[in-house]
C-alpha cells in the first residue's frame, strides 16, 4: 500500500513531478500510475487545509443556484410524463443553449426515449389460501406492494402456487442455479434480496458481501419470466435491500415506466412485486416453515428450491399511456478529434408528487439527483470558459427514467447518438453530498477500469485520496445510469467524496448518510437546504472536470481491466475481439 502523506508534503507541484500519474496530456493511459498497485488504495492523507481552487467557474455557490431551482416546487418533482418533466427538460436545453454549447445532430438538445407509463391499482389485500391454517390476507402497502408491466387494462393471479427459490439467481460462473429442476410455469416466485454472498456465511459466494448485479430486483424479475413464472416477491429486508421499506412504498406506487416493448410487455410475469420481512415470516409459518430455516437453507451451495403449499390471489388494474420522454443533451465539438466522445451523465428525474407526508407531497430530489445535474450544468459551464476547445467532443447528457430503472441511460446505450467505440469514457453523477469538503474520493466499482488511475490523479491534486466503495453490499454500480454504459462496453467512472469529512471526519458522514437514507431518500424530505455546505461538491465536479479534461487531450482510449466482465463488450465493439 503507497502511503502518500510524504508526498503532500512536498506540494502539490513536486508532488505530482514524482507521480507517474501527473504526466502530460497526450500520455497514454498505460502509462498511468504503475507504481500503486490496481487493487489497492492510498491511506488518507494527513492534511487539513483544501487546495486553493482554480479559476474555472466551478463553485459551490454556482452549483447551489441550479439545485435551488431544479428542487423546486415549482419542477413539481421532475416527473416523466408530466408537467415537471416539460419544466425540467426545457430549463436544460435552455441553460445549455446559453452557454453556446451545441444540440445533437438531430437539430434539438432532445432524444425522444419511447416509454410506457401503467398506473397499477392492486387490490387491498393479497390472498393467501392454502395450508393447515385459516388464509392469509396481507394489506397493500403495509405488507406488500404490487405492480405489473404488461400492459393490460388488469391483469389477475388466481390460485398461483408459491415456491421459494432462495435468492431467485441463476449463476453459471458461480455454479448456482435457484431454479434448478423447477417448472415454475403458473407459479408465483418468492425469493430473497440482494445475493447468496450478502449473508457473509462464505466470502468466497459470489463477490462475498459485494452486491453483484444478480442481487438487483430488476434481474430477479427478468430471470423469474426467463422462467415462464406467473409472479415474483421479493421479501424486502431494509440493511441487504440497502433501504427501508418506505422506499419501496413510495417507488412502487403510483404511476411506473417501462420500455416500449413489441409485444407489449406480454412477455413478463403478471405479477410483480414486494413482501415485507414480517409478512415473509407469517407466509412460512402458514406453510409450516420457519423463515429463519429457509434463509440459511438458501444461503448454502446446492440449495433445492421449495414449494409452500400455498397458493397467492390478486387482481391489478391499470391505467396504460404510451409516449415518449427525453433525455436532454448537449455537445462542446472537439477542435481536432470532434469524432471521439467523453460523455458526463446525470438523471434529471426524480418522483414528482405522490402520497403526502407531513403534509408534503412533492418529491423535490434535491441531493436525488438535482446536485448531480447541478455538477453537470457547471462542469459544461467550465468547458466552455477554457480558452479552447479540447481535442475530443464533450457530450453532456442528463437521462430520464434513473429512478424507473435506468431507463433513459438504457435507451442512449442501446440507440446511441454517437458511436459507442468512439466514446473514450463516461462520466456520471448522482446523488453528491452537501456535507463541506471530503479527503475521500470512493470510486464505485473500484478495480474495473483504468479509469481508476484517472481518479487517482485528479484526486490527488486535490490532496485526497482514492477508495472503493465502503458499502459494496447496497450495490450502487448497478444503481446508477453509469451501469448502462458499462454493460455495452464503455469505460465509466462514477466517483465522488463519500465517506470522509475533512473537517469532521469519517464517523459524521456516517452518521449523515444514515440519516438520509432513513429520514430523506425518495421522500418529500429530499429538498434544497441554504444551510448545506457544498464545498464538496465543488471538489467533485473539478475533479470529474479535470479528468474529462485530461482524457479530451489524449490520442488513447482507457481499458477495463482484466478480470472485468465488460471487458469482452469493449473488445467486441471495438473490433479487438
Amino acid at each position: 500500500m503507497m502511503r502518500l502523506s510524504s508526498l503532500f508534503l512536498l506540494g502539490p507541484a513536486v508532488a505530482c513531478g514524482l507521480l507517474a500519474g501527473c504526466q502530460s496530456r497526450n500520455s497514454p493511459p498505460e502509462l498511468i500510475t504503475r507504481n500503486t498497485p490496481p487493487d489497492s488504495t492510498e491511506a488518507a492523507p494527513t492534511d487539513t487545509a483544501v487546495v486553493a481552487a482554480p479559476r474555472d467557474g466551478i463553485t459551490a455557490a454556482g452549483i447551489g443556484e441550479y439545485i435551488k431551482v431544479l428542487a423546486s416546487d415549482d419542477f413539481q418533482g421532475r416527473k416523466p410524463f408530466t408537467a415537471g418533466e416539460t419544466k425540467t427538460t426545457e430549463y436544460l436545453a435552455s441553460e445549455f443553449k446559453k452557454l453556446g454549447l451545441k444540440p445533437a445532430p438531430n437539430g434539438t438538445y432532445f432524444q425522444p426515449v419511447p416509454l410506457v407509463e401503467i398506473t397499477g391499482a392492486p387490490d387491498s389485500t393479497m390472498r393467501i389460501s392454502g395450508g393447515k391454517g385459516q388464509p392469509l390476507s396481507l394489506q397493500y402497502k403495509t405488507d406488500f406492494m404490487a405492480f405489473t408491466e404488461q400492459e393490460k387494462p388488469q391483469v389477475t393471479v388466481t390460485n398461483s402456487p408459491l415456491v421459494f427459490a432462495g435468492y431467485g439467481v441463476v449463476a453459471p460462473e458461480y455454479n448456482w442455479d435457484d431454479y434448478a429442476g423447477l417448472d415454475v410455469k403458473g407459479k408465483t416466485v418468492v425469493v430473497l434480496v440482494n445475493d447468496p454472498g450478502n449473508a457473509g456465511n462464505d466470502t468466497t459466494m459470489f463477490k462475498g458481501k459485494a452486491m453483484t448485479y444478480y442481487g438487483r430486483w430488476m434481474y430477479k424479475y427478468e430471470e423469474a419470466a426467463r422462467h415462464g413464472a406467473t409472479g415474483l416477491l421479493i421479501i424486502h429486508e431494509t440493511k441487504p435491500a440497502a433501504y427501508p421499506w418506505s422506499v419501496v412504498q413510495t417507488s412502487y406506487s403510483g404511476a411506473k415506466l417501462r420500455p416500449q416493448t413489441p409485444d407489449r410487455g406480454a412477455s413478463k410475469c403478471k405479477l410483480e412485486g414486494w413482501i415485507t420481512l414480517d409478512a415473509a415470516r407469517r407466509l412460512f409459518t402458514a406453510a409450516g416453515m420457519r423463515y429463519d430455516d429457509l434463509y440459511a437453507a438458501a444461503n448454502q451451495r446446492g440449495f433445492k428450491a421449495r414449494p409452500l403449499g400455498l397458493n397467492v390471489s390478486i387482481s391489478i388494474k391499470n391505467k396504460i399511456r404510451r409516449t415518449a420522454s427525453k433525455n436532454v443533451l448537449a455537445v462542446l465539438p472537439g477542435a481536432t478529434r470532434p469524432q471521439e466522445y467523453i460523455i458526463y451523465t446525470a438523471h434529471w428525474d426524480h418522483l414528482g408528487i405522490g402520497p403526502a407526508v407531513k403534509g408534503d407531497s412533492i418529491y423535490n430530489g434535491a441531493l436525488d439527483n438535482a446536485s448531480g445535474v447541478a455538477a453537470l450544468l457547471t462542469i459544461a459551464k467550465a468547458y466552455t470558459l477554457l480558452p479552447k476547445s479540447p481535442d475530443r467532443s464533450i457530450v453532456f447528457l442528463a437521462v430520464t427514467g434513473e429512478e424507473q430503472g435506468l431507463l433513459g441511460s438504457a435507451y442512449y446505450a442501446a440507440h446511441p447518438i454517437f458511436p459507442l467505440n468512439k466514446t473514450v469514457a463516461n462520466l456520471n453523477m448522482d446523488m453528491l453530498r452537501p456535507f463541506g469538503p471530503m479527503r475521500d474520493v470512493t470510486v464505485i466499482g473500484y478495480g474495473q477500469s483504468e479509469l481508476d488511475e484517472y481518479a487517482r490523479t485528479a484526486a490527488q491534486e486535490q490532496q485526497r485520496y482514492i477508495q472503493p466503495d465502503e458499502s459494496p453490499e447496497q450495490g450502487h454500480f448497478y444503481r446508477s445510469d453509469h451501469f448502462s454504459f458499462a454493460k455495452v462496453g464503455v469505460p465509466a467512472l462514477y466517483a465522488s467524496g463519500s465517506f470522509d469529512s475533512r473537517a469532521k471526519g469519517k464517523e459524521f458522514i456516517q452518521e449523515q448518510n444514515a440519516a438520509f437514507t432513513a429520514q430523506h431518500y425518495h421522500q418529500p424530505s429530499d429538498e434544497y437546504n441554504p444551510a448545506w455546505d457544498l464545498r464538496g461538491m465543488e471538489q467533485d465536479a473539478r475533479l470529474l472536470f479535470t479528468i474529462g479534461l485530461r482524457l479530451a487531450g489524449e490520442t488513447t482510449f482507457p481499458q477495463w481491466k482484466a478480470g472485468s466482465e465488460f471487458k469482452a463488450a469493449r473488445e467486441k465493439s471495438m473490433g479487438t475481439r
